[in-house]
């Protein structure tokens, strides 16, 4: 089965490589379910402080998925704002706060092909002077691990979009296969099939 070969993939990586340092790295905090259900209760009753609360939670992330994505500072910006927008707009689609993480990527993730289908001759920005979390507080505070991620964020960059978007989603993201997915509009098996072949590009490139 895929979901094996996938599991497999990932447990062959040491901790200290660099792609599972990444995934470290990017590591969102926690929040219970509780928590996230109240603040979808309060969303769906059109409450302005829950609306401003999401933001708040979600900023950052969302903003981060659009310049990983290929956006520059200020489209993603723009981009980020917009998917608050849609998600306001949309809010009695929302379930529970165990599909908050998800059904909000997957709004982000809409608005951002929506627009490269408008700016389908425009190329994606690159990652360099890229904003990333500051690694000594992860414990990389060596040279070599700093050159690692470097290396590692250069050759996300150079992927394919589709191979690009299954380690932005996974791994810089934090989604589950399951909500990165249904993100990217692809089934479960196809995402860890393009999710494989990514990781042994960029095995390839950073061992």
């Amino acid at each position: 089965m895929t979901l094996k070969k996938t599991n497999l993939t990932e447990q062959k990586s040491d901790s200290a490589h660099p792609i599972t340092k990444l995934r470290e790295l990017n590591k969102p905090k926690e929040r219970s379910e509780q928590r996230l259900d109240s603040l979808v209760r309060r969303l769906r009753a059109g409450d302005h402080t829950a609306a401003a609360e999401l933001v708040d939670i979600y900023y950052k992330q969302i903003y981060l998925f659009m310049r990983r994505l290929g956006h520059d500072r200020q489209v993603s910006e723009d981009l980020t704002q917009e998917s608050f927008l849609n998600a306001w707009h949309h809010i009695g689609q929302l379930r529970d706060g165990k599909a908050l993480n998800g059904w909000l990527y997957r709004i982000a993730g809409n608005v951002s092909k929506l627009y490269w289908r408008r700016h389908k001759h425009k190329k994606p920005a690159t990652l360099e002077n890229f904003d990333v979390p500051d690694s000594k507080k992860a414990g990389l505070d060596t040279v070599e691990h700093n050159e690692q991620l470097e290396q590692l964020e250069n050759a996300v960059a150079r992927l394919p979009v589709k191979l690009r978007q299954t380690i932005v989603l996974h791994y810089m993201q934090q989604l589950t296969i399951a909500e990165a997915a249904d993100t990217a509009g692809i089934r479960d098996g196809t995402f860890k099939s393009r999710l494989n072949r990514a990781l042994t590009t960029l095995r390839k490139q950073v061992i």
